[in-house]
């Protein structure tokens, strides 16, 4: 339900393309087809086509029956080109007189001109029809799969921007990090700094950026999302946000939890979110530092916002505006220790 939420777009392109290849490949060709009754002489292949005109040339030859000649291409407008161009591509001559017979017939006493050359110009139908539409079905098919691809790559980027709040990487920090515990002596390196905007009716705000090195390398991730509301009005009004970094080398995600002052305050909230992080007060131009193993991260409230209503005074956020300064620590890191984690948490 979660990644519905998130993506709901790509879910409901991908809804439509399992709808559309079951109802055509399941229903439409298994248990359902299409079943063509009624279809007339115009409706055949130029091969049988072109059976059906000799034959009723032969029969008219024999009963000189113009009343059957008629009922028989009534369904067929055109019969009268068709003819003419089968007359045209024969070799007999008694085959030929036999066709344009049927030809005036059909035409009123016109018939062929010489050499049996129909008289208004026309194309005979072209075989291959059928595959022609499945092959259109099957490119319509792969123009649906690409773009279904092409919305989940695009959704699958980190730091994109909706029209509910902004995410932006701006210029790299120049300045040093808040070090937690106070050891400013450890040497870092400044990797990149990213902005992300919360405005009230965003309730499936869900933020995160990829951290990587100069090089191109996988570090981390960091982001900010919606940790809980209050109320059950709509849109949501959100009391408390995650700020977390997750540490490729540290193999854990280090959250906590940005709350009102409402909330913070509120004994009952607070011990409800005590699981998700540490709990932080939400201030303006407050820093609140995430530090791993490799990673730390500065994550600056620039701007906040309380809404206003029926609820409590300051316990839920209209505006949100979070600047995540990454950091990588240097020094050789090794394989992250995942048993080592494991045994901590069997522990606790």
């Amino acid at each position: 339900m979660e990644m519905l939420q998130k993506r709901p777009i790509l879910f409901i392109v991908l809804a439509f393309i399992l709808g559309w290849a079951i109802g055509l490949f399941l229903f439409g060709w298994g248990l359902t087809p299409l079943e063509y009754v009624g279809a007339g002489p115009e409706h055949l292949n130029s091969t049988d086509q072109e059976l059906y005109l000799r034959s009723l040339a032969a029969l008219y030859s024999h009963e000189l029956d113009p009343n059957r000649v008629t009922r028989a291409l009534a369904a067929w407008p055109d019969a009268d080109v068709a003819i003419c161009q089968l007359a045209a591509q024969s070799t007999d001559p008694g085959e030929q007189q036999r066709l344009i017979a049927i030809a005036s017939i059909h035409n009123n006493g016109v018939g062929c001109p010489a050499g049996g050359q129909p008289q208004v110009p026309g194309e005979t139908e072209e075989e291959g029809g059928g595959l022609g539409n499945i092959l259109l079905i099957c490119g319509l098919g792969l123009i649906l799969a690409i773009l279904a691809i092409a919305i989940f790559l695009v959704t699958q980027r980190r730091g994109k921007t909706s029209g509910y709040y902004d995410t932006a990487h701006t210029e790299m920090p120049t300045t040093a990090p808040v070090m937690e515990g106070g050891d400013t002596d450890q040497q870092v390196t400044p990797i990149a700094r990213f902005q992300t905007n919360y405005v009230r009716g965003h309730d499936t705000y869900d933020d995160s950026f990829s951290i990587e090195n100069a090089n191109g390398d996988f570090l981390g991730e960091c982001g900010v999302g919606v940790s809980e509301t209050i109320g059950a009005e709509t849109p949501k009004n959100v009391t408390a946000f995650e700020v977390w970094l997750f540490d490729k080398n540290d193999i854990r995600t280090v959250t906590k939890v940005i709350m009102s002052e409402h909330a913070f305050f509120d004994d009952a909230i607070k011990a409800k979110l005590a699981p998700k992080g540490e709990p932080v007060l939400a201030r303006p131009n407050e820093t609140v530092v995430l530090e791993t193993a490799s990673l730390i991260i500065n994550a600056e409230i620039t701007e906040l916002e309380y809404g206003t209503g029926t609820l409590p005074p300051q316990s839920f956020f209209e505006r949100f505006t979070v600047e995540l300064s990454a950091w990588a620590k240097e020094g050789e890191y090794g394989e992250p220790d995942v048993q080592g984690r494991i045994d901590e948490m069997l522990e606790f």
